[in-house]
């Protein structure tokens, strides 16, 4: 980095990745939550690297290819402030679902459209999206270590793998990160898969940490949802679960008023307090929830605060599936099932 971060900096695995205490999601610019806005996502990247967040997150398979070509286009000229980090192994069919390929390559082909797309020599941080149940870790993340070799990645990540997938990864290459979602209403992380990437010394990198936005407390009703949000059908914005949820979201919201601070804020304060190996990538393509976010790293819990929303927001709170497809929470492990 070329000057300390306004909003501080981590360390992502044994091996050194360093980058700021908070990241940017750029998922939302390209799909998922209503229309795309180029010219307001472009200026929110730039904005972020203006206030230190330069740890920029995106994927081949976001907007199929456009959000890669958005963020190279975003970061245009000014490569070498920006840690960027990518994932492969995602694509879409035509049953309306996601295929996971982990095939070697697979891995070999993605990097180089990615690094096209991206107008980059070289990617930060390159994570298996998901874990493919057919071919084993130790093929993916072989080929995976061949493209650090040649110079075309920096560091190795995984995403959303289970334990026994992280310990098998490790013994192939050093993981730098494991990007799985961690909120104040998806605590599941805390169970197993937390306790083993730290054992390995893997920095945690939690995705949705505003729980898909219900968390600023900005939804009261699944009306407030464009007619193209795919949260209109999330198992957690539905019937009554989402009645049962927005009681959790108003509950983060009386203590926020104590503490002087946005519900929004409070609860990336409370992911940023379990960890200095831990670093939150909330997504938002608006330069106002950005500034918002970046806020949230001054906000001091102690520890009367920390229990107290432990007693709020306890693992299983939350009512709902983090997914309509409860396999793509885990795609390698028994909790494919579950």
């Amino acid at each position: 980095m070329t000057s300390p971060s306004p909003v501080g900096t981590r360390t992502l695995g044994r091996d050194g990745l360093v980058v700021p205490a908070l990241g940017l999601g750029c998922m939302g610019m390209s799909q998922m939550y209503g229309a795309a806005d180029r010219d307001e996502s472009i200026a929110t990247v730039h904005r972020a690297l203006d206030l230190g967040v330069t740890f920029l997150d995106t994927s081949d398979v976001y907007g199929d290819g456009h959000n890669e070509e958005l963020v190279g286009e975003a970061i245009a000229g000014r490569r070498d402030e920006v840690q960027l980090a990518t994932k492969f192994s995602l694509s879409r069919n035509d049953r309306g679902g996601m295929d996971i390929d982990g095939r070697p390559e697979n891995v070999r082909a993605r990097v180089e459209a990615s690094l096209r797309r991206l107008r980059v020599d070289v990617i930060d941080l390159y994570y298996q999206h998901r874990v493919d149940p057919t071919v084993p870790i130790e093929d993916t993340v072989g080929a995976m270590a061949e493209l650090v070799q040649q110079g075309k990645v920096r560091y190795l990540g995984l995403s959303e793998a289970s334990a026994a997938s992280i310990r098998r990864a490790v013994a192939v290459h050093p993981i730098a990160a494991l990007q799985s979602e961690w909120s104040l209403w998806t605590r599941d992380l805390e169970a197993e898969v937390l306790g083993v990437a730290r054992e390995h010394g893997i920095g945690i990198v939690p995705f949705s940490p505003l729980g898909r936005g219900f968390l600023t407390g900005a939804i009261r009703s699944p009306e407030d949802f464009a007619e193209d949000d795919w949260r209109r059908g999330h198992p957690r914005f539905t019937g009554e679960a989402f009645a049962a949820n927005l009681r959790l979201v108003d509950a983060v919201r009386a203590l926020a008023e104590e503490k002087g601070c946005t519900p929004g804020q409070l609860a990336l304060a409370w992911v940023l307090a379990q960890g200095d190996d831990v670093v939150p990538i909330p997504g938002t393509k608006r330069r106002s929830y950005l500034e918002e976010n970046v806020a949230a790293a001054a906000v001091e819990l102690s520890d009367d605060d920390l229990a107290r929303l432990g007693d709020i927001a306890p693992p299983g709170v939350a009512q709902g599936g983090r997914y309509v497809d409860s396999s793509y929470a885990y795609g390698d492990s028994p909790e494919r099932a579950a």
